[in-house]
């Protein structure tokens, strides 16, 4: 049969198991505690039941027990099952949104930097997923409940997000033909010394998996940049993207060796007079694309965050 991508309530969150006692038979006597758990135990996994353990979740007469330690039959397991992470991401959050416009079919959010776009690995919660849960159920329908595209956690400014399936259609046709704009404001290190553009693919990196770099068999990524200010050991600069694909900016400027100030990623080894900045000093300043309903562009602005703009103060003109 074939598969289809799961879409939002395919991941809706059900209770917590019931806890879970029993007492090891004699037949399990001589292995070691993980090994009988999972014979014991089999309709959780093996990484979840090590996972029960390192969090006090299993005890063994009452006392919390290492893997590797033997039971001979008799003990007593008390399990509290709890759900995987994952199975409780897509659930609605109070979580305050920056609506800048809203209709039947879309919504435009100035997102804060520090909030991440979609639930993953390590941020199950407390994303803007689960805020536009919150705010429009009905999203619940959709493949990640409208999103179209991301911005990084410490990436602040505009998103578009759909709010019925047509709508998301026609904005993922726009962005697959790089008709969507999107501009951003990019704090960088050194002196840019005229307008340009990088044009160089993007994958995984082969060395740190967590990374993205220039790789000759990465995915086509193209951004084009121009100077609005210089300072002293800085430029400002507006970005436009072609394309959208993770790290984008970041990485083509850093591979210019102008990498983004307070970038912990790909800036890190950057030595720096300038002032302190705890993110990566980028902002998606304009949005602008074909309604799904109205078939008129629309243009949306958001002005700089407060931290972007105390940091611009702070610096020396040049």
């Amino acid at each position: 049969m074939p598969t289809r991508e799961k879409s939002v309530e395919n991941y809706s969150a059900t209770a917590s198991p019931a806890p879970v006692d029993l007492i090891v038979p004699r037949d399990c006597a001589g292995l070691r505690f993980d090994q009988a758990l999972a014979r014991l135990l089999p309709e959780f996994s093996r990484s979840r039941l090590s996972a029960w353990m390192k969090t006090g979740n299993i005890t063994v007469d009452g006392a919390a027990s290492l893997p590797k330690t033997k039971v001979w039959g008799g003990e007593k397991i008390h399990v509290i099952p709890t759900l995987d992470p994952q199975a409780t991401a897509f659930r609605p959050e109070n979580i305050p949104l920056n609506i800048v416009d809203e209709d039947d079919a879309l919504i435009v959010i100035n997102k804060p930097a520090g909030l991440v776009v979609h639930p993953g690995s390590g941020n199950w919660q407390g994303t803007m997923l689960n805020a536009l849960l919150q705010h429009a159920p009905t999203l619940m329908q959709l493949p990640r409940a409208g999103i179209v595209h991301r911005l990084d956690k410490d990436t602040s400014g505009l998103l578009v997000v759909a709010k019925t399936l047509t709508a998301q259609t026609a904005l993922v046709r726009q962005l697959q033909a790089h008709s969507v704009t999107r501009e951003y404001l990019a704090l960088v290190h050194g002196t840019v010394a005229k307008d340009g553009s990088v044009d160089a693919p993007i994958g995984r990196d082969p060395r740190v998996r967590t990374r993205m770099a220039i790789v000759t068999n990465g995915k086509a990524a193209i951004t084009h940049y121009q100077i609005v200010d210089h300072y002293a050991h800085a430029t400002l600069l507006r970005c436009r993207l072609e394309t959208g694909r993770t790290h984008q900016i970041r990485v083509h400027l850093a591979s210019i060796s102008h990498p983004l100030v307070g970038d912990p990623v790909y800036g890190a080894r950057k030595k720096s007079t300038l002032p302190a900045f705890t993110r990566q000093a980028l902002h998606a300043e304009r949005l602008a694309l074909i309604h799904p309903a109205t078939k008129r562009r629309r243009s949306w602005h958001a002005a700089l965050p407060d931290d972007m703009r105390h940091l611009l103060k702070a610096l020396e003109p040049t």
